[in-house]
């Protein structure tokens, strides 16, 4: 037994089984501020086998508070944050496969990073999740909806063909409301 994961091996809903079903499995994370940063983070430690992080933006010391895979060091050289995570991430774990792409996530891009098993959705715009929506719906790959914006967030999993998508639950998307560059965030409420 890996000593690395002897712990989640130990408990009764992953075992052994459940632990190599996990070191097959490819992720991707669309977003790498602080729910991607925080996401990507937890399944490098679990012992996930592949991850593609995708984001479009650099490390800015206003990211520093809550995204916690950043540095100043990062930040002050305006550091891709796909890459930084990266960067981080294989220091924590360097079993596991890591892909970034720093570019704005479009259908090209999704195609390109398939086969995927699980989508995470860390973003803070609603075309781009209405996009992954209707992407996984059409591939019928399962993923998770994650935001959050002051002092709350909210998770929402969509399995295709099993539970309703994003579209049959927001008919219209949001075209105004609190962002995290209007009202603020803490760090409490991505953790």
């Amino acid at each position: 037994m890996n000593q690395r994961y002897s712990r989640q091996i130990m408990f009764q809903g992953i075992g052994e089984n459940g632990q190599r079903f996990l070191s097959e499995k490819h992720v991707a994370i669309i977003g790498a501020g602080a729910l991607g940063s925080s996401a990507a983070e937890t399944l490098v430690r679990a012992g996930v086998g592949y991850l593609t992080i995708v984001d479009r933006d650099y490390v800015e010391h206003s990211n520093l508070n809550r995204q916690q895979l950043y540095t100043e060091r990062d930040a002050d050289q305006s550091m891709p944050k796909a890459q930084a995570a990266k960067n981080r991430l294989e220091a924590v774990n360097s079993e596991t496969d890591i892909k970034v792409v720093t570019g704005e996530a479009d259908r090209a891009l999704l195609e390109n990073i398939l086969p995927v098993d699980l989508f995470i959705d860390a973003l803070d715009n609603f075309d781009t999740r209405m996009l992954i929506n209707d992407f996984c719906q059409k591939y019928s790959i399962p993923w998770v909806h994650g935001a959050c914006v002051g002092s709350y967030g909210l998770t929402l999993t969509i399995i295709p063909g099993q539970t309703p998508c994003l579209h049959c639950l927001m008919e219209d998307i949001p075209l105004d409301g609190e962002t995290c560059d209007t009202v603020g965030i803490i760090a409490p409420a991505v953790q």
